[in-house]
């Protein structure tokens, strides 16, 4: 591999500025600032070397001391939206904390309606989020699970957040359309069974109701990931292991029993 074809050093590993030429006049972070009330405010094609340089009052070949390329940027961007989360200490329901985890990462991707769709095609790994898979982790402390499956919870629970705030933010008369045309074709009577599935009863849910649906549908990925056993679980109540592995109750739902738990063996009459 020659020199041209090898891929550039991470923009955390390259020092803050060019050596040479005038005293720095901002920082990265300042620059980055700078670029995400850009796309805040027009979207994430709306930010180039040009208009973030624009924004400081300065041409573009001043910032190309400070940053190489576009995609740098959108890295330094990216990373930056990892501080504005907020840590909080295990409370010993490691399902609850995860979930919670993730609804901090929906709020942070409604606030920047761009970052989700770049979290999906460029994920990067900065000082921000080295923070956030330690915090990660720190939540699963105790938990038996392989290091490599709690990374592997760790990627899903990202992924799938995104995912969930990229069809959050869809065009609400998308949905009409779709069930419009698939309508039109379960006529044929070649699908009969996605016919039941959307039939009256068994619609699917309209775009306003997919925010309750999130710590249900994240808390059965993630204990499928990580499985039922608990952090902890010596000195829990059955009580609280039973809430643990249920995860949080829906409003106006029975909460999920999952097989194999007290509460599962309890509602069927088994012993204990």
């Amino acid at each position: 591999m020659t020199a041209a074809e090898r891929p550039a050093a991470s923009i955390w590993l390259r020092p803050e500025r060019s050596a040479v030429g005038r005293p720095a006049q901002w920082s990265r972070a300042e620059i980055t600032q700078v670029a995400l009330r850009v796309a805040d405010a027009e979207g994430l094609d709306a930010v180039s070397m040009r208009h973030v340089a624009a924004e400081l009052g300065t041409g573009a070949a001043s910032l190309y001391r400070y940053i190489e390329t576009r995609e740098d940027l959108l890295d330094l961007m990216t990373d930056a939206t990892g501080a504005e989360y907020e840590p909080t200490p295990p409370t010993g329901d490691w399902l609850a904390d995860l979930i919670a985890f993730g609804e901090q990462a929906r709020f942070i991707f409604r606030r920047h309606r761009w970052l989700a769709g770049l979290t999906m095609t460029r994920p990067v790994i900065g000082p921000n989020g080295t923070a956030l898979i330690e915090h990660f982790l720190t939540l699963l402390q105790g938990h038996p699970a392989a290091i490599g499956t709690k990374m592997e919870a760790f990627g899903m629970l990202n992924g799938i957040t995104a995912a969930f705030a990229l069809q959050e933010q869809a065009d609400q008369g998308l949905q009409a359309r779709n069930l419009a045309y698939l309508g039109h074709a379960l006529t044929s009577g070649k699908h009969p069974r996605l016919a039941a599935f959307l039939s009256p009863q068994a619609q699917l849910p309209r775009p306003e109701e997919l925010a309750g649906h999130y710590p249900d549908l994240i808390g059965r990925v993630l204990t499928g990931l990580l499985g039922p056993a608990q952090l902890g679980d010596s000195a829990r109540t059955p009580q609280q292991t039973d809430r643990a592995v249920r995860g949080p109750a829906c409003p106006g739902r029975q909460a999920r029993r999952l097989p194999g738990t007290r509460a599962a063996r309890k509602s069927r009459g088994e012993g204990m």
